[in-house]
């Protein structure tokens, strides 16, 4: 069968691919760069929990060294400090590293992956689509046509692929402005993030008015300061005079030492694509939205797009295609980030207002910084990772469904559990190979050999209910979970989303909620099939 194309090398295209070999699909991306990248310390990207985890089970590489987890997240308003966080196991710290540091080790990781191979100085111009597979011809150096199954638009905000297809891309057009800066000093603090409003040295009009700081590694600092609506240019006499301004405030009034890296203006859009499927094309990150006003970033739910999408598309191309699994990735998608765009759009006139009766409430200037350090800190309807409780792959409610600390549609929690093979291991990294997981709960497993209990109990009616169901998965065994009682069975998808949880060994509930997640109906004839097969083993 033909590889699956992704056009665009940046950090969705390629995740995009490791995610596809890594369930032994072959891609072709289509790069019309050199293939490699320029390095702008002021370009940097904030990765949740989830996503560092997936980036760092993508890579091998250890992203941590590369980038900086904050200590700590501060909140002033003018010389008060209005809310402080501390990260740790209750709250894990965000990663924030430098795209391109980001994109080389994706870069790294694909060199030795035999099934990608990474077609430099090549700009997609035609698409044609059949029933049997896609049609791509590029032009550069040598004008080629690639032959693929499938083809995934990772191009960007300009999307050629957007284009081609005759996708609509509304929305608004610099929400916000940013100066930008990246330089190498000591601050009052270390290893902690913050976000300034209103800061009491504000000598250069009201585009003083909110200046983030935000660590990398070596002492060096992304400094951001909000622009004033418009199209002022941003000279670098005013970056310049913005830098030892800000740094001058926080040291005491005397500009301390530093070493200017790179600087920038960042202009947030919000825009999201009306279809994010044309058939055998996709759209996936800034090709089909933009956002990240009020401190969102866009380039982490690109990289949640890559997760959905792989094991969707490794499915349809190892099975055949699978319509109702494909459709799948526009809705649980496209509904999470249009829900993040629309509430950024009902904060931002509260946040950036600045005036009028709300702004004169006792405490609305606090409510409205926790909303910028939601939007930061991803959490809250600004920030947090959304859930597909209304998926079409969520199954209907079953009788046997157990309360968990996991919603259903919810990404799970990382826990150690002991795999087939008897080692110990992290759940996450069992995600991104293309099976569903099954994970038992079984108090005192940890502490007993494997051969002693994976026979007794309900272990053998469990295993042969796990062979029985309509795709391939792996049976694993935690200690506990968050929530969940012994013997409860949670059933996940490949991104590591909880289908079900159930109570106990229930082979027709676990048929049937397997089916339904990966795009199949649960009919009464199948489940009752299943349950029979799985009683007589």
């Amino acid at each position: 069968m033909d590889p699956v194309i992704i056009v665009g090398a940046g950090p969705v295209g390629l995740t995009l691919a490791l995610a596809l070999a890594r369930q032994e699909v072959p891609c072709v991306v289509l790069d019309e760069g050199p293939g490699k990248d320029e390095p702008r310390p002021a370009r940097t990207v904030v990765l949740r929990e989830d996503t560092a985890a997936l980036m760092e089970r993508l890579t091998g590489a250890p992203l941590a060294y590369a980038g900086a987890h904050w200590a700590g997240w501060r909140s002033m308003r003018r010389k008060q400090v209005t809310s402080e966080v501390a990260f740790g196991d209750a709250e894990p710290a965000p990663l924030h590293i430098a795209q391109h540091v980001l994109t080389g080790a994706l870069r790294t990781a694909l060199a030795g992956e035999r099934l990608v191979r990474i077609a430099v100085d090549s700009r997609l111009d035609t698409i044609e689509q059949e029933t049997s597979g896609v049609t791509a011809h590029t032009r550069g150096s040598t004008g080629t046509w690639w032959r693929g199954s499938y083809l995934v638009g990772c191009d960007g905000p300009r999307s050629t692929v957007r284009k081609l297809q005759d996708i609509r891309f509304p929305g608004r057009t610099a929400v916000e402005r940013h100066a930008v800066a990246a330089l190498r000093t000591e601050l009052p603090w270390q290893d902690e993030a913050l976000l300034h409003r209103m800061p009491p040295w504000r000598t250069s009009g009201p585009s003083a008015g909110e200046v983030t700081a935000r660590p990398l590694p070596d002492g060096v600092w992304r400094l951001d300061w909000l622009l004033p609506p418009g199209k002022d240019l941003v000279t670098p006499e005013l970056l310049l005079g913005r830098v030892r301004e800000t740094l001058a405030g926080w040291t005491g009034g005397r500009t301390p030492p530093y070493e200017l890296l790179d600087t920038g203006v960042h202009t947030v859009h919000h825009r999201l694509a009306r279809r994010w499927r044309s058939d055998r094309v996709f759209l996936a990150g800034d090709a089909a939205h933009l956002l990240g006003a009020l401190g969102t970033h866009g380039l982490d739910e690109g990289l949640r797009d890559a997760d959905n999408l792989a094991w969707k598309l490794a499915l349809a191309w190892h099975h055949g295609p699978h319509e109702a699994l494909l459709d799948s990735y526009q809705t649980e998608r496209r509904a999470i980030v249009a829900a993040r765009l629309r509430a950024a759009d009902q904060a931002l006139p509260l946040v950036r207002g600045g005036g009028g009766l709300r702004a004169r409430v006792p405490g609305s200037a606090r409510g409205h910084d926790t909303l910028l350090m939601d939007g930061h800190l991803g959490r809250g309807a600004l920030g947090s990772p959304g859930t597909y409780a209304g998926s079409p792959l969520a199954p209907d409610r079953l009788e046997g469904e157990a309360p968990i600390g996991t919603a259903p549609g919810s990404a799970v929690t990382d826990v150690r559990v002991t795999a087939e093979d008897g080692t110990f291991v992290r759940l996450r990294d069992r995600l991104g190979r293309g099976a569903l997981l099954v994970v038992l709960i079984a108090p005192g497993t940890g502490v007993w050999e494997r051969r002693h209990w994976v026979s007794a109990g309900i272990m053998p009616r469990l295993a042969a209910a796990v062979a029985a169901l309509p795709h391939r998965a792996e049976l694993l065994v935690a200690e506990s979970y968050p929530g969940a009682a012994a013997h409860t069975v949670l059933l996940l998808r490949p991104d590591g989303h909880l289908v079900t949880a159930l109570s106990g060994v229930r082979p027709a509930d676990l048929y049937a909620a397997a089916e339904t997640a990966t795009g199949g109906p649960a009919p009464a004839e199948t489940s009752a099939r299943a349950d029979a097969g799985a009683g007589s083993r």
